[in-house]
């Protein structure tokens, strides 16, 4: 069986265009082995145009220069590429190519022989796409602690119909990533506040006077107020010593 999955990186008010404010600072060997993880065992990488270009702009420098990442710029060389664009222009890269229906692509993918994980790295447009057409198998987030700000583009537009997920895995990460896998599903039956009010908890409101034992009620001790002219001892009412 062939899984399509989807790996993001996301802010909390999901927004999924990385930039040096939200998204490098909390980039550390554990994110990047999640990352690693969802690249593992890729037999077909599938972009939309945007982020194609990006990475076209950037791996095949990176590879070229043989730094510390150059060895995964040489997998994305070598790995099976298709790109989501109309257009009909060159596009740089070696085992590329584009469709002008992902949709359709992904479907024909999914009948090949020796196909057995086609990712989606970033490429938001394209997401939507599967999942509208229940195409998507995992939607596999990496969600920062911080928002991105107003205007940029999120993983769900203002427009989108509402989705059911069930999530199946998580992981908290040491810089405050959190990795979360989720797998569409049917939506869960429609209710409403009625429906679910034998489930809210009755309110225990605490007493301010703290605990009370057994019995309390009504034992409240008198109030001791003390005599003013100091402890007395036995039988000292009204007979005082002789100096």
């Amino acid at each position: 069986m062939t899984l399509v999955i989807s790996t993001l990186f996301i802010a909390l008010d999901g927004v999924v265009e990385p930039d040096e404010t939200w998204h490098f600072p909390y980039f550390d060997d554990r994110v990047g082995a999640a990352v690693a993880e969802d690249y593992a065992g890729t037999d077909v990488l599938v972009l939309g145009r945007v982020t194609y270009d990006s990475f076209a702009g950037a791996w095949p420098e990176r590879e070229t220069a043989g730094e510390q990442d150059a060895a995964f710029a040489a997998e994305l060389g070598d790995l099976r590429k298709i790109v989501a664009t109309r257009g009909s222009q060159d596009l740089g890269w070696r085992n590329v190519a584009a469709s002008s229906d992902v949709v359709a692509t992904v479907r024909e993918l999914r009948q090949a022989d020796g196909i057995d994980k086609i990712l989606v790295a970033g490429s938001v447009s394209v997401v939507r796409q599967l999942l509208a057409a229940d195409q998507l198998d995992e939607l596999r987030l990496l969600l920062h602690p911080a928002t991105a700000g107003g205007g940029r583009l999120r993983l769900f537009g203002d427009d989108a119909a509402s989705r059911a997920f069930a999530l199946v895995a998580s992981e908290a990460l040491p810089t405050g990533v959190v990795r979360l896998v989720y797998r569409p599903v049917a939506a869960p039956p429609t209710k409403t506040s009625e429906d679910v009010v034998a489930q809210v908890p009755d309110a225990q409101v605490p007493d301010a006077r703290g605990p009370r034992t057994q019995g309390s009620d009504a034992q409240v001790p008198d109030a001791q107020v003390p005599d003013a002219r100091g402890p007395r001892t036995q039988g000292s009412d009204g007979q005082g010593s002789d100096g």
